[in-house]
């Protein structure tokens, strides 16, 4: 098998992770506030945003080795062709 396809199914794997991993860390975002509860009154509230920030928090390795990775494949691509690009032109 050639590298070319290896590499851009890697690549559009990565991406559709990527993707989803930002969609599912929206979806648990959104009903995040941005408030201060300061009444004893307002505990629950404070229960349920410190869940969501907990929940961001752990996923949040997660989306920033996706978006590594994914850039990572995205410089071996663009290296890959400037190079076969090099040697069509020099070689």
């Amino acid at each position: 098998m050639h590298i070319v396809p290896a590499l851009w199914i890697a690549w559009g794997i990565l991406a559709v992770v990527t993707l989803a991993l930002y969609g599912y860390r929206a979806t648990l975002t959104r009903d995040e506030e941005g408030q201060i509860f300061l009444d004893e009154a307002f505990d629950h509230e404070k229960a349920i945003q410190n869940a969501i920030v907990s929940r961001v928090n752990r996923i949040d390795p997660v989306v920033r080795t996706s978006v590594a990775l994914t850039a990572l494949l995205t410089a071996a691509v663009i290296v890959y062709y400037a190079w076969d690009m090099a040697k069509s032109l020099f070689g």
